[in-house]
């Protein structure tokens, strides 16, 4: 069933082109990504899909009745309204029919209108309403329900607005980078939760990972056109380069005709018959498609780097608190060459902190850092460089420094510089406030490698970055001679990058764990279901990978078959409990009985149900 037709959009900026003539659906069911470079239009599309925008030309159907649910990356909320109260404010009959019949269960006097209550609760089907508040509310780590929106933080409202749209469950969800703000484990569940739940997604995302196994339809925004792999990003990886591969033999066929069609231009009359002329229109299109560049741009990072003295960073017995708020307790490791660090550990646990001790910016509460002589650092941050708005880009760059040392012993242009950073020349006089958030970012990235530095520190860099420039920063990283420390919600980002995880375990302590991520939950889970807690970092354990499970174990498989039954009874007593509750004659105190019955009837599904899809990833 197709739920969004879009037929021949476009959309122009003055004189660029974001997107021309582009067409493609969504059906019941789909989860389709949007993926296209910085500043090629994937804001705009996403506002003219939700009506904040509008196309130039061309038109955008949804199917009559539909609903839609837009997380967008800035949120606007009544702040004097709380958590539950700011979700009970929706147009979703479901919730609000579940909000008047809990005020019902104090309210026995209102015996009828709970009745009409009821029929319409069974009649939508929405016991579960309340049960799935709960759930979601606790997932997104959203505890407090009489919380105030004016006194939660920006990542705190982005959750509480990514909470609302999948209680409300619309009949399509269009999220903007789902995963910003999210910690690591609230980035697995929500991962499962779209991956599982049959619901019809369209996103922009940068997370890889989600790519792989959430969506199975990516669509690519390349040059103002619109290209559409059926798979996932693996697959679109493999399609897409083929795609490359196709066009470029296309253009260096033309290039042959061209270069052959050109001579017999040259040497034509002015006067030319209609065969001729046809012959003309073809040599035209044959010279558009010969000086087609479809070369990838690629971010070539040669910056000279400071030397590295031996005393590079050390920690001795550091300590630092909040009142009781404890971030960390007698601290001590010593930095070495290159090593490539991953901060990890749940938002508060004081990752930010962490890295403001180490670069002097706050100061510990007792022990001591000492900071190599030679260490200059290169502190990326969550908050970016304050870009005045009417400051042009080359001047950003200029400010800085008008030359920039390379490996080689030359200089580097203030302008060179931008251009290896795909800054093309007739961006070098735009001004800042004509850039994509993406766009500043990069120009960030340029402000902080200028300075040289040789210990890089780098507070969630992929934010707001597309794909294309991830894949260049890690390359880029990869190779970098210095110290790194990362701190990143990008599991595929952290996994290729980092050689061993500082775990904040919010309470002080901090475990060092040799690996990446990836090893690192398979070790934690390993660890949780043998009731063992995690060595402390002083131990510095290896972990040890066992061989990748693929199947489920005898035991689990009784586990899983079992599961399967108890579901099916599960929602057989459900079917029957909501019969009994639509008879419209019973007494207020069976009402009540059997209304605590259906709702714990429908949270053993969900339980359940989630134990089923966790087992049903290694079923035969």
């Amino acid at each position: 069933m197709n739920y969004l037709s879009v037929e021949n959009i476009s959309k122009n900026y003055a004189e660029k082109i974001l997107f021309e003539k582009i067409s493609f659906g969504l059906d019941k069911g789909q989860k389709i990504a949007l993926v296209a470079k910085n500043g090629s239009g994937k804001s705009t599309l996403l506002n003219c899909l939700t009506g904040k925008d509008v196309p130039d030309e061309g038109s955008i159907v949804y199917r009559k009745e539909i609903t839609v649910g837009f997380l967008e990356q800035e949120q606007k909320f009544d702040n004097s309204k709380t958590v539950i109260e700011t979700i009970y404010d929706t147009d979703s009959e479901k919730i609000k029919f579940s909000k008047e019949y809990e005020e019902l269960l104090s309210q026995p006097e209102k015996a009828d209108r709970m009745q009409e209550v009821f029929e319409k609760l069974s009649e939508l089907d929405a016991w579960g309403v309340q049960s799935s508040i709960d759930e979601i509310l606790s997932k997104l780590k959203l505890h407090d329900h009489n919380q105030t929106v004016g006194n939660m933080s920006g990542g705190q409202k982005r959750r509480l607005a990514m909470a609302k749209i999948f209680i409300e469950d619309p009949d399509i969800i269009i999220l903007d980078e789902p995963t910003n703000h999210l910690d690591l484990d609230m980035i697995e569940w929500l991962e499962k939760f779209l991956a599982a739940k049959n619901i019809t997604l369209f996103m922009v995302t940068h997370d890889r990972y989600f790519l792989e196994r959430v969506c199975n339809e990516i669509l690519e925004l390349d040059g103002g056109d619109l290209h559409r792999y059926k798979g996932n990003y693996s697959y679109y990886l493999d399609k897409r380069a083929e795609r490359y591969a196709n066009t470029q033999a296309n253009i260096d066929k033309a290039k042959n005709l061209f270069r052959k069609e050109l001579e017999w231009m040259r040497r034509q009359p002015k006067a030319r018959g209609t065969k001729s002329k046809a012959r003309i229109s073809d040599f035209y299109e044959t010279e558009k498609i010969a000086k087609t560049n479809i070369k990838e741009d690629q971010v070539e990072i040669e910056v000279s780097m400071e030397r590295l003295g031996n005393k590079i960073l050390e920690m001795h017995k550091v300590s630092k608190a909040y009142g009781d708020k404890i971030i960390l307790d007698k601290f001590d490791y010593i930095f070495k060459r290159k090593e490539r660090v991953g901060l990890v550990g749940a938002n508060g646990s004081g990752k930010s902190t962490f890295l403001n001790i180490i670069t002097e910016k706050e100061p510990a509460d007792s022990g001591k850092v000492v900071i190599g002589e030679t260490i200059r650092y290169g502190y990326y941050t969550q908050k970016g460089l304050v870009l005045k708005e009417d400051k042009r880009v080359i001047d950003v760059i200029k400010d800085i420094g008008e030359y920039l040392p390379m490996s080689n012993g030359k200089k580097l242009s203030a302008t060179g510089l931008l251009e290896r950073f795909l800054f093309d020349n007739r961006m070098h006089y735009q001004f800042v406030s004509t850039l994509s958030g993406g766009e500043r970012k990069r120009l960030y990235l340029i402000t902080i490698l200028m300075q040289n530095p040789n210990f890089l520190i780098m507070d969630e860099p992929t934010n707001d970055l597309d794909i294309f420039t991830i894949q260049i920063l890690e390359d880029y990283l990869l190779s970098f001679g210095g110290c790194l420390i990362i701190v990143s919600h990008d599991r595929y980002f952290m996994d290729k990058i980092a050689d061993h995880l500082f775990v904040m375990n919010g309470d002080g302590t901090v475990n060092d764990i040799l690996g990446n991520y990836t090893k690192y939950r398979e070790f934690k889970r390993e660890k949780k279901s043998l009731g063992k807690k995690i060595q402390t970092q002083n131990e510095k354990p290896t972990v040890k990978v066992e061989k990748e499970k693929t199947k489920l174990t005898h035991k689990e498989r009784i586990e899983f078959n079992n599961l399967e039954k108890e579901i099916a009874n599960l929602e057989a007593r459900k079917n029957e409990l909501s019969e009994e509750l639509n008879k419209g004659d019973l007494p207020y105190s069976e009402i009540e009985k059997i209304s605590n019955e259906l709702t714990e009837t429908v949270s053993a599904i969900d339980t359940k149900s989630e134990r089923w899809m966790e087992l049903a990833d290694f079923a035969d």
